[in-house]
């Protein structure tokens, strides 16, 4: 059965005129990468900013989002100079000249770098330009401690033997949850430098849409360790014990895609292993799910879940969540009321939890109801955003026009 979205009432509002931009400042978003899939939530917040517009920086586009014309700049253009500069920078932090006289041009106000191995590299480009930097912390970038147990990229630990410099000369950390601030703060952070600030969620384009036909449970993210689809599909099993028409949807993609795979084929009687999809296909799968379910779990590096964006995107679209009550998927989701949330790995009472979701419809509705006014309060993009522009404005030191 089709699913369509059409314009909602939220969608119809217009934003706060005293809020608009008829000359913006110029904010540069700055990530070593332009920009991966996964990274919806980076361009979503870049794009509603108003009393700033958003220019792209970083070493090199890779495939993913498609950014605006004319809005990236990059250190690798590609070819041998373009690799050779990339190299120049990440080891000897020598900047392209033309690349700086790119953005000097553009006057910012001010780099937004995402991750903390992205901030600290940001830091030449902010002393080249004399502007100040504010670092977005994730989650892995505050979790991952323990290398032994990490394949880490060289970024990250370049990062970390120069914790102390960003500690030093970042205006400000920005943490995407109370979880990854009390991370910061306990490695040493200044706690007036550390600011909790949730990204928020475009409320309009992930909305409750109407649909009738048959729901399955909804899993996205990367096949890895540390999102734990394993325990959800040891959980699947007793569901579908007791629902067998009842489908496990898979949307995501990574290392252990194949052995995950052969686990669910050996275990479950309905699966589907979709890939990475665009977004327009994640949202058409939230709409035909009776349940997402996210079961992330700390692994042996440290690396554990920051918050989960696509917990509140499911929510949004007043659709329950199952997952574990592990790093800060208790802000995301709040149990019992928008969701249920099983101890760490207990993937029994997972496999229950959405099998009493499923059985019980108006329970499954009352959350559903109940985590959108939850993202509307506090996980609205565009309330969000604005917070984030004050906080633009309180590094800079005056009102931001």
């Amino acid at each position: 059965m089709p699913v369509s979205f059409t314009e909602s009432p939220e969608q119809q509002q217009t934003p706060d005129s005293a809020r608009a931009w008829n000359h913006p400042r110029h904010v540069i978003v700055y990530c070593d990468h332009l920009l991966y899939a996964s990274e919806t939530f980076i361009k979503a917040q870049a794009t509603a900013l108003t009393q700033y517009r958003a220019e792209y920086a970083g070493l090199r586009r890779v495939s993913g989002l498609d950014l605006a014309n004319g809005s990236t700049h990059v250190i690798n253009q590609g070819g041998i100079m373009g690799h050779s500069a990339e190299l120049m920078f990440k080891v000897w932090r020598q900047l392209p000249g033309k690349f700086v006289a790119g953005l000097k041009a553009l006057c910012p106000a001010l780099i937004h770098a995402h991750f903390g191995a992205d901030g600290y590299r940001a830091l030449t480009l902010s002393a080249k330009l004399g502007v100040p930097l504010i670092v977005t912390y994730h989650g892995s970038d505050a979790t991952v401690l323990n290398l032994k147990h990490a394949k880490t990229p060289f970024g990250h630990r370049q990062y970390l033997r120069n914790r102390e410099i960003v500690k030093e000369r970042v205006s400000r950390m920005i943490a995407v949850s109370q979880f990854v601030r009390a991370k910061l703060l306990d490695q040493g952070f200044p706690e007036d430098k550390v600011t909790l600030h949730y990204i928020g969620v475009d409320a309009e384009l992930f909305r409750p849409v109407r649909y009738s036909g048959p729901r399955h449970v909804l899993f996205v993210g990367r096949l890895v360790e540390r999102k734990g689809l394993e325990y959800l599909i040891k959980g699947m099993e007793c569901v579908q014990n007791q629902f067998p028409e009842v489908e496990l949807v898979v949307i995501g993609d990574g290392p252990l895609r194949s052995s995950l795979e052969a686990q669910a084929h050996s275990s479950l009687r309905r699966y589907r292993f979709m890939g990475v999809q665009p977004p327009d296909v994640v949202r058409e799968q939230m709409v035909r799910s009776s349940v997402f379910a996210g079961p992330s779990v700390k692994i042996a590096s440290g690396e554990e879940e920051a918050f989960g964006m696509v917990f509140a995107e499911a929510q949004s679209m007043e659709v329950p969540v199952v997952s574990f009550a592990s790093g800060g998927i208790g802000e995301a989701v709040e149990h019992r009321r928008t969701g249920l949330l099983a101890p760490e790995r207990d993937w029994r009472t997972l496999g229950r939890y959405i099998a009493e979701l499923i059985k019980d419809e108006p329970m499954r509705q009352t959350m559903g109801r109940a985590g959108r006014q939850r993202v509307l309060s506090l996980f609205h993009l565009k309330k969000q955003t604005l917070i984030l522009e004050d906080i633009y404005s309180s590094v800079l030191g005056s009102v931001a026009v």
